[in-house]
């Protein structure tokens, strides 16, 4: 039986796509239920946090730089930036022999990882959740997969895409449910003893916000006059506390284990995309989506199929008032056929059939994306 060795890049978000895929195919493997020998995992990180998620999955980890977003660079810089992180990624894939890379989403990694696969000759499967601002390059990968019919038709018809597959779900909403049925989760009353309250809105900070709307924001969640904890995540925490009036809000570290305050919070409030809104939807949670520069988004379309209202943030305080629940959702039982479909298509993965779409797809999506730029 062939062995293959597969790498893997992500971010956080995508890392947590694709944790689920390698999961069950180490399961499959142990069944005797693949076609091939998995030799080595190769995992390509981008930005340190993201390398806790996969080192215990991976056989050999390498960093491939670190995202970007709200660092002002001129173009040229940024340029310089991307093409010394292509290198890093072509780097670590050379002299591996690696016979399939995987990437998901549309953050950084994505570009670096696929353009130093497709110099090296090496076949690429995309896991694709917003459609609408794809990173180009995707049009480079042998197979993209969508979450739905509706997507899968969307990329055809827009971009032109060759070989794209529905697989009818989100692969992180079982990396959220096993993480929760693992018992990961940080105990309840260690938060409301360590923080003082017991029952809280979290608000997290991310996705489209600018510095300029932090305040405005801060000054919306004073007005609930409820007690409140704020995630800082792409902010800086002593920015965002110098900010805060209240005693009612406290703010979070940097960086805390996202689900647990999830889990013990009895609101939330976020600005942020598609990790956040799987995430809100496997909780179940009374959720306020802030509405950021992305008004057509794939985390815009799911929270309004999850019953989450989508706001601007000075509609935060009336739409609190009239917090709908959200709708029961299938995202679990969704997620785990998305990983069966996604392991069989790893399992019969034939390159030579899977040709790329090639660069009138690439300037297709180049353009659309002007919009968000």
């Amino acid at each position: 039986m062939k062995s293959k060795n597969i790498a893997i890049a992500g971010e956080i978000t995508p890392s947590k796509t694709i944790i689920p895929i390698i999961e069950k195919l180490r399961e499959r493997e142990n069944e005797g239920k693949l076609s091939f020998e998995i030799n080595k995992i190769i995992g390509l990180y981008h930005g340190e946090s993201s390398r806790d998620f996969l080192e215990p999955y991976c056989d050999e980890t390498y960093s491939i730089g670190e995202g970007r977003r709200g660092k002002k660079n001129s173009l040229g810089k940024l340029a310089y930036l991307i093409s010394k992180d292509i290198l890093k990624s072509f780097n670590a894939l050379k002299g591996k022999g690696i016979d399939l890379l995987i990437t998901a989403g549309n953050a950084g990694d994505v570009r670096k990882a696929i353009v130093a696969a497709n110099i090296l000759n090496i076949p690429v499967l995309h896991i694709e959740q917003d459609i609408y601002n794809p990173i180009e390059v995707i049009s480079q990968a042998n197979l993209v997969t969508v979450p739905s019919k509706g997507y899968e038709e969307y990329l055809e018809k827009n971009y032109k895409l060759n070989n794209v597959v529905n697989i009818n779900g989100y692969p992180m909403a079982k990396y959220v449910d096993d993480y929760i049925k693992e018992n990961n989760l940080i105990d309840k009353d260690e938060i409301y003893g360590e923080y003082g309250m017991k029952e809280f809105v979290l608000v997290v900070l991310g996705g489209d916000l600018k510095d300029d709307d932090i305040e405005p924001l801060i000054r919306a969640v004073e007005e609930l006059n409820l007690k409140a904890l704020i995630a800082p995540y792409r902010f800086d925490r002593n920015m965002v506390k110098e900010l805060v009036l209240s005693p009612n809000i406290k703010v979070l570290p940097q960086y805390v284990d996202m689900l647990s305050f999830m889990n013990a919070a009895s609101h939330l409030i976020y600005a942020a995309g598609m990790g956040m809104t799987i995430e809100a939807g496997v909780f179940n949670i009374p959720s306020l989506k802030i509405e950021g520069f992305h008004k057509t988004h794939g985390s815009v379309d799911l929270a309004k199929e999850l019953n989450i209202p989508i706001v601007k943030i000075e509609e935060i305080p009336k739409a609190f008032e009239n917090l709908p629940d959200q709708k029961e959702s299938d995202l679990v039982q969704d997620s785990e056929i998305a990983i069966e479909k996604l392991v069989d298509l790893i399992n019969d993965f034939d390159e030579k059939s899977l040709k790329r779409s090639g660069f009138k797809s690439t300037k297709q999506i180049w353009n659309s994306r002007k919009v968000y730029r």
